[in-house]
């Protein structure tokens, strides 16, 4: 499929009850990751790599973050005069305020939907962390004829509202189950889909002439439409993982270290981000780093272990993190102990301080605070 004839659509903001803590101040989209990126460089990155041009960012609240982070979308080359990215405003229309579902929301951004003059749309949600290739996807639908299709993973489907859960024979989507959960393996969806401009159009019309335009998408749209679409499901194979709430954001992150990322970050498929002009990392005399991801402009003088750290991070002589997440511009103090820790941005902890939590309840320190 030519996929500059593919409109995208990212909600930045669908599973922020999720993960209030980091969301507070800032949408999932928004949420820091790696050391150096934030979750909607995945999703936005992959629909670049695949060569679609056009893309609308779905915001609802506390996006401040957000567009100072997306900018022009120069970082994504979505900085241009036809096509490129626009960020959508959190109202819908001039009588109802701010959207309360994800088919309301379209229904706000029908007029840009309709003026894309694009044949194909592809929905995407941030919270889910993979660099697939959207061109396959892509390819699939409209190789196998399918009117929607939605792209899957195996595994144990994650906690989230309205989750997917697909009874598949081949290809095919016979079943589609929304709000069960359980401890077995089964096929969850990612929530990427694709469909024709048209249908999603008509999915909406047929929403809002019912009076469901504020039920789930997933019920309205996909799964009252088993029996009557061509419903097709798209198997990820490679690296993807759903964040669902804080122990798996910090979970997911652990597993970075082990080198599970090998599908995350290629060559052919890069992950981008907005670039922010830095020293490398400085590494004290007497530092001690291992089995960590330490971004550009930190300065280390203590020891680190285990522990994701991004830009601007500093850790004074003596203080030991270990099994922790530090953001941005965080300063750990002389002699303090950090351990299974996830710090906010511009978090102060001060000399000699002692914090822990545990592998299975790491503990949360907001943004800017003073320990």
């Amino acid at each position: 499929m030519y996929a500059a004839n593919v409109l995208g659509i990212i909600y930045s903001n669908v599973y922020d009850d999720h993960l209030n803590e980091l969301t507070t101040v800032r949408t999932m989209g928004s949420v820091p990751f790696a050391g150096r990126y934030r979750l909607i460089d995945f999703v936005l990155s992959g629909m670049v790599n695949s060569g679609i041009t056009k893309v609308g960012i779905s915001t609802k609240a506390n996006y401040q973050s957000l567009m100072d982070h997306l900018g022009s979308g120069q970082a994504w080359d979505l900085s241009r005069k036809r096509d490129g990215m626009t960020i959508l405003p959190p109202f819908n229309l001039s009588d109802s305020g701010v959207y309360e579902s994800r088919l309301e929301a379209l229904q706000g951004m029908m007029g840009y939907i309709s003026k894309s003059g694009k044949d194909y749309v592809v929905l995407a949600d941030c919270n889910a962390v993979c660099n697939i290739s959207y061109a396959d996807l892509l390819d699939f639908h409209q190789e196998s004829g399918a009117d929607i299709t939605v792209a899957y993973k195996r595994g144990i489907a994650p906690k989230l509202k309205n989750i997917m859960t697909f009874d598949i024979e081949g290809n095919d989507i016979k079943k589609v189950t929304v709000d069960q959960h359980g401890d077995e393996a089964c096929d969850y969806a990612l929530n990427i889909i694709v469909m024709s401009r048209v249908l999603l159009q008509r999915i909406i019309s047929a929403a809002a002439g019912s009076g469901s335009i504020r039920e789930s998408f997933e019920k309205e749209a996909i799964a009252k439409n088993v029996d009557k679409l061509k419903i097709k499901g798209y198997k990820v194979d490679t690296y993807a993982k759903t964040i669902d709430s804080l122990q798996s954001y910090y979970d997911i992150s652990m597993q970075l270290l082990s080198g599970e990322f090998r599908d995350l970050f290629t060559k052919e498929n890069p992950v981008f981000t907005k670039v922010r002009d830095d020293m490398p990392a400085i590494y004290g005399i007497c530092s001690k780093a291992s089995d960590s991801l330490v971004a550009d402009g930190c300065i280390i003088k203590g020891t680190v272990e285990n522990s994701v750290l991004s830009r601007g991070v500093q850790i004074a002589e003596g203080a030991v993190v270990k099994n922790s997440i530090i953001m941005q511009d965080c300063f750990i103090g002389a002699g303090a102990s950090i351990n299974c820790a996830i710090l906010d941005k511009d978090v102060v902890i001060k000399p000699n301080r002692e914090l822990s939590g545990a592998e299975t309840y790491p503990l949360y320190i907001g943004k800017g605070t003073t320990v």
